[in-house]
């Protein structure tokens, strides 16, 4: 049967799908590669929406759906015959290799506020790809634990460098499988499986207008990454930064936004802090919240980077959608 995905840009790429496949194993086997990572229908990593045909869904987390008419996970979507599906990233983001996988060794663990930490890895050297950390400002990784049982994604915060370095900055959840091996266990030395990069969270340089960078938790590392990139480049485009917390002490670190704005003379910055002391000079609220304020005040829509937990990106989707800002100019990433 013919099969169909349809890119962001409007590129038809066609393949045909053999009795059983799933709408991934059937891309995968005409060499393209959409983003996946459980491969269970749990995660929404490989979310697309279904523009016209049949098809089943085998069995899947309903959380793990994209929102809006026609949302299929690909790794669940059984084609009943020809389908046309839309995927989120344009031609020039869609892989047409394997991901790699890769070994790393953790080079050093140091906290990152109240409630992160920094993993820094160096790649082994591989026979086929070399050294070098190759990858693109606000794609992530999947990293595996020793014994391979427990792997979570996790954004990349550094630049493409030739040296294999990696930076993560990793939120600590009470009993979490990974970033407790992190907080308890882990030390300079493990080695780590990798597998990626992965995404198409990354900036459209194409685009004259500012960007807005709306993150919290771990969804601060790909707009760092970002924002890195930006100094880097000394690209003039106004740029701001809504980085919502709990409470004060989960804040950015300041020697990070200092050495963005250092790069970048351009940056506005804000905190938004949901439970703040009574002291705090921060912005009260969530993210979303701060969203909301800033928008009032603009005339130029801006493009806009969301990133974090998922209630808080569903909060911050949903004003940005509210204010009128076109879904074209609305980027995000479920970590």
């Amino acid at each position: 049967m013919n099969l169909t995905l349809l890119t962001r840009d409007a590129v038809r790429l066609e393949f045909d799908a053999a009795p059983g496949q799933s709408l991934l194993e059937a891309a995968e086997a005409a060499g393209l590669y959409p983003p996946a990572m459980c491969r269970d229908g749990q995660c929404g990593q490989c979310a697309a929406h279904v523009v016209s045909g049949d098809y089943e869904m085998g069995p899947h987390s309903e959380a793990a759906l994209p929102q809006g008419l026609g949302g299929v996970l690909l790794c669940r979507c059984q084609p009943q015959g020809e389908m046309v599906v839309a995927l989120s990233c344009t031609d020039a983001q869609l892989p047409r290799h394997s991901v790699p996988v890769r070994a790393a060794v953790i080079e050093a663990l140091t906290p990152a506020g109240a409630a992160s930490i920094s993993l820094r890895l160096r790649l082994a050297t591989d026979a086929a790809l070399g050294q070098a950390a190759d990858f693109m400002p606000g794609q992530y990784m999947e990293l595996c634990l020793p014994g391979g049982a427990i792997s979570r994604a996790y954004s990349l915060a550094n630049l493409p460098n030739w040296d294999g370095e990696l930076e993560f900055l990793i939120r600590l959840v009470p009993g979490g499988a990974f970033s407790g091996w992190l907080a308890t266990a882990a030390k300079p030395g493990d080695v780590l499986e990798l597998r990626g990069p992965l995404g198409q969270f990354t900036l459209d340089e194409a685009s004259p207008r500012p960007r807005w960078m709306v993150g919290g938790g771990c969804g601060f590392a790909p707009l760092l990454s970002m924002l890195r990139q930006m100094a880097a480049f000394q690209d003039p485009t106004p740029v701001r930064l809504i980085y919502g917390v709990n409470r004060t002490a989960e804040a950015v670190p300041e020697a990070l936004l200092a050495e963005l704005r250092a790069g970048l003379p351009q940056l506005q910055t804000t905190m938004a802090v949901w439970h703040p002391e009574p002291e705090c000079t921060d912005f009260h609220g969530s993210a979303a919240d701060a969203l909301a304020a800033a928008l009032k005040q603009v005339e130029t829509l801006p493009d806009i980077y969301v990133c974090g937990p998922p209630a808080m990106s569903e909060a911050v989707l949903t004003v940005a959608r509210q204010a009128g800002v076109p879904t074209s100019q609305i980027f995000a990433e479920r970590l």
